[in-house]
């Protein structure tokens, strides 16, 4: 289905002053249009919409069959025909050349530049001539690197762009024969060629190969040295050239239509070889090729033409580059191009084809033409198709295609782009009388009219002959008294901006009654925008910035489309709006929001945007006004949402009444439970009702109400600014129930609704992390000094926290710590905490055994693990022991603390270990106790 719109992609039209009727014509680069006419070139200057001048003319050797210019080498390469011989010629450094008799130096591809004339190349056009040894039927210029590819009867020769040095300050271009590629059984009409990829198109045939350096995947990838897979014979279907013996007068033999995609495209039967003929560096020599399409048709008999009318014509390989290669200084130079994808257009007289050819081949559009066509040239934004006395207009989906390519999140709930299989529309079908060719340069549009004169048949054909393929095309006579006025014209397009803007406007008709031609102009517009922002080498200075507004607008259109039509296509409003920049709240300001006498209808596509956005953590807050609105729209629709809308961060300015009232009344729509009762709860409080608060919590049990939690984590946590904030009802919970607030992070945490880090950050209701909990054994020093003063007990505990925090280099802060006397307990726990930070253990179990034998025992069962696990048999064993046998009054506190030890290292040692760390003057009767329980302890296990 084509759409049809009458809009305006047409701007200014001016008048080419050329002196003859142009035979051929072409333009490129910044500014150039080439019109040949005879034995003479003239080359024009386009500027701006209303500025065409001749720049400069110069001669030929013969007629200009076929004309293209390369903005790769800013070169001119043309066939030309003299005394029924064709030849090869590129004009190089034509810029230069001042006046039509000015001097100009011919040279032989591949020939250096001779000495005497080096000083003065520079300012002369020359002429390079390439000769080959079949006559050149078609030409094609690689729009990036600017190499040459040339078609002759059965094979294509491709000249490679390459410069002659001539001092440092100056090179001269030239070429290089490099690459013969052998096609049986074609002779190609029209050719394109793109960074080795080639598009070869016949009378009913289109072949598209890939020229690669290298195999890929470490294979000989060689689809020259043998023929494909089950060939098709075209000597016996009368392929090419050749014709059936079967054939006569009165009957026509048509081949099968074949499309073959990828790697399919082998089994057409065409035999392609490669014959390398220069001496190009191995990395960019050709040597393997890969099939991609091929697509044959049959003679349309349908339409009662002459069989020699249904022909393909216009042949395009599109590329369109990756949008980040701008220079420093804003222009996009040809060499820094990266391919992002290519597309190819070939077309019959009344329809035309549109494929995809990188990473995959498909077919993309279908463009059915009203008329029958004569020439179409494919851009970026559109498809321009001439008739007898119409120009149209067409859409294109190359933009979305690589838009795809160039963004994995295209399609997700992050971005999104009108699909490639959006129909086709043509924007304007614009009269002109008499059109015979077209071509296209930047915004420019390149037409030749020639008015015929009243046709008189020559004679009347048979319809049996008409379908002949023998036959010619029917020919008028022309009397020869009247002569055909003609006319080139340069029509320019519009900016994007200007269309863009026409068609926003144009979709406000279709806004009210909601349809889906809303949503479809409004992602041409997209579309359009999408493609001028990927052709960035035509923009202007400032537009792009401008675009990228424009951008953002359309996507907010969109959006809006998406929210407001209830398509199966609703959920695109997430990714539009997001694309736009829109805030939550500018979205809501948009909505048409009935009076409220009047029940209001929310599609389902706006809900989706809500829901998602409130889902987000978004650090946005939305009004009182559009925070109950959002309420008031998910009791309308979905009614089980509105707790958890109610606990998101975007919604913290809802009034607690307007909440409570929405609240109370799901439970007379059976929506009563746990989520619902702690939500209650959390409004309660908010609203300072501690009553409301404890009735809601005795609802149901804590075991309930923490899994009540896991349902809605944000009851507790939320998140602002990238950081994990407590809620009000959290902070309650840590006075009232910390029991339950315990169980409940832990249930967050089981049900991976929140992570480990996360769940400590929690745990810490915004303490600071440099302090850490004091050692349980530096409780027992301190407690030891009756008469410590409790005036400095709490600065005392938050140094001795900081040193058993993380944060501290001990060795960096101990200097600050001497001034601190050890004969006091506050400095002696300092010092020790300090030393054991520091792993100097045997130090500090002597200064505990000497100052406070009752922390020793607590000291080693913190400290002495893993590896320091053996200090308590060659350290603490032996000093407990010799310090009994010197008695004391610290002699019962030797003692307990060696029971104490003895206990330990009986469950830790085996029996014969055990024995050998023992003292060996000591009382049986005393350690015989645990003797026997380090004995028995295999058996009890």
């Amino acid at each position: 289905m084509v759409h049809l719109y009458n809009l305006h992609p047409f701007g200014s039209q001016q008048v080419v002053p050329c002196k003859l009727e142009p035979e051929q014509f072409c333009g490129g680069g910044r500014d150039a249009l080439f019109v040949a006419a005879g034995c003479k070139v003239e080359a024009f200057t386009v500027v701006g919409q209303e500025l065409c001048q001749p720049r400069c003319a110069f001669s030929t050797l013969g007629r200009v069959l076929r004309m293209v210019y390369s903005e790769a080498g800013d070169y001119l390469v043309a066939i030309e025909e003299k005394n029924k011989a064709t030849f090869l010629r590129a004009y190089v450094n034509w810029r230069s050349k001042k006046t039509e008799n000015s001097r100009v130096y011919i040279r032989m591809v591949g020939h250096n530049v001779e000495a005497p004339f080096r000083e003065t190349f520079r300012d002369q056009m020359s002429i390079v001539e390439m000769p080959l040894s079949e006559a050149p039927l078609c030409i094609s210029c690689c729009p990036v690197k600017g190499d040459l590819l040339v078609g002759c009867t059965n094979k294509l020769v491709l000249f490679s762009l390459k410069y002659q040095i001539i001092d440092e300050e100056f090179s001269v271009l030239d070429f290089e024969r490099s690459l013969i590629v052998h096609i049986d059984c074609i002779s190609p009409v029209e050719i394109s060629f793109c960074v080795g990829y080639v598009a070869v198109m016949s009378d009913l045939e289109v072949l598209i190969l890939k020229l690669e350096s290298d195999p890929k995947n470490g294979e000989r990838v060689n689809h020259h040295s043998h023929k494909a897979h089950t060939p098709v014979k075209h000597t016996e279907e009368g392929t090419g050239n050749k014709t059936s013996q079967l054939e006569t007068d009165d009957f026509v033999i048509c081949q099968k239509p074949m499309e073959l995609l990828g790697e399919k495209s082998e089994q057409s039967g065409l035999l392609v070889t490669l014959e390398s003929t220069g001496w190009a560096d191995e990395s960019t020599k050709y040597s393997h090729v890969q099939h991609l399409l091929y697509r044959r048709f049959t003679p349309d008999i349908s339409f009662y033409s002459p069989s020699d009318e249904i022909k393909l014509h216009s042949l395009h390989l599109l590329p369109i580059y990756h949008t980040g290669s701008l220079t420093s200084d804003g222009k996009n130079l040809s060499q820094e191009k990266e391919l992002l994808s290519l597309f190819c257009f070939f077309s019959l007289p009344h329809v035309g084809y549109l494929y995809m050819v990188v990473k995959s081949v498909e077919l993309m559009s279908i463009y059915q033409y009203p008329e029958k066509s004569q020439q179409a040239v494919l851009t970026p934004q559109f498809l321009h198709v001439i008739t007898s006395n119409n120009l149209q207009c067409f859409t294109v989906r190359c933009s979305a295609a690589a838009a795809r390519e160039e963004d994995p999140y295209m399609d997700t709930t992050l971005k999104a782009c009108p699909p490639v299989s959006l129909d086709v529309c043509a924007l304007r079908i614009q009269l002109f009388i008499g059109l015979k060719a077209i071509c296209h340069f930047k915004n420019h549009i390149i037409l030749l009219t020639k008015a015929e004169p009243e046709a008189v048949p020559e004679r009347k054909e048979s319809p049996k002959r008409l379908l002949s393929r023998k036959d010619t095309s029917v020919k008028n006579r022309i009397p020869p008294a009247v002569e055909a006025g003609w006319n080139l014209y340069i029509v320019n397009t519009v900016s994007p901006m200007q269309l863009y803007k026409e068609m926003v406007d144009y979709s406000n008709t279709y806004k009210t009654i909601k349809t889906q031609s809303c949503i479809h102009l409004l992602s041409e517009a997209h579309l359009l925008v999408r493609a001028a922002l990927m052709d960035a080498g035509q923009l202007e200075p400032g537009e792009k910035a401008e675009l990228l507004e424009a951008f953002k607008e359309s996507c907010g259109h969109l959006g809006d489309c998406y929210s407001r039509l209830d398509t199966q296509h609703s959920h695109l409003a997430l990714p539009y709006y997001k694309m736009s920049g829109l805030t939550m709240a500018e979205v809501l300001a948009r909505v048409d929001w009935a009076v409220d006498s009047e029940p209001q209808k929310y599609e389902k596509g706006l809900i989706f945007y809500i829901n998602h956005s409130l889902y987000e953590n978004l650090d946005e807050e939305l009004s009182e006004e559009l925070a109950a609105k959002v309420v008031q729209m998910f009791h309308v629709t979905e009614p089980k949402q509105l707790p958890h809308v109610l606990c998101s961060p975007s919604m913290k300015n809802i009034n607690p009444l307007t909440a409570l009232s929405y609240l109370n009344k799901l439970d007379t729509y059976g929506f009563a439970s746990i989520l619902v009762t702690l939500t209650k709860a959390a409004v309660a409080l908010k609203m300072g009702n501690l009553d409301m608060y404890r009735n809601e919590m005795k609802s149901y049990s804590e075991m309930k109400l923490a899994c009540g939690f896991i349902l809605e984590p944000r009851l507790l946590i939320q998140q602002r600014k990238g950081q994990m904030v407590p809620t009000q009802l959290a902070a309650h919970l840590r006075e009232t129930q910390p029991g339950l607030l315990v169980a409940a992070v832990l249930g967050l945490q089981k049900n991976n609704k929140i992570g480990i880090e996360e769940a400590d950050s929690f745990f810490k209701i915004n303490a600071c992390s440099h302090f850490g909990l004091i050692y349980p054994w530096v409780d027992v020093l301190i407690s030891s000094d009756s008469l410590a003063d409790k005036n400095y007990k709490e600065d005392l505990s938050k140094l001795q926290s900081l040193i058993c925090g993380p944060s501290f280099d001990i060795a960096s802060i101990i200097p600050f710590l001497e001034p601190l006397s050890e004969d006091t307990v506050a400095g002696l726990s300092v010092h020790v905490l300090c030393r054991t930070r520091l792993r100097e253990y045997e130090q500090c179990l002597d200064t505990l055994l000497e100052r406070c034998p009752q922390a020793v025992i607590p000291y080693a069962n913190h400290e002495l693990k893993e590896e320091n696990r053996t200090l308590w048999w060659k350290k603490l064993l032996p000093e407990l022991c010799q310090r009994i046998k010197c008695g004391g009054e610290k002699y019962q506190l030797y003692l307990t603390s060696l029971k104490e030890v003895l206990s330990i290292i009986a469950v830790e040692l085996e029996l014969k270990d055990f024995l050998n760390v023992l003292p060996e003057d000591g009382t049986a009767a005393f350690f015989l106790p645990y003797l026997l329980y380090c004995s028995r302890k295999k058996s009890l296990t």
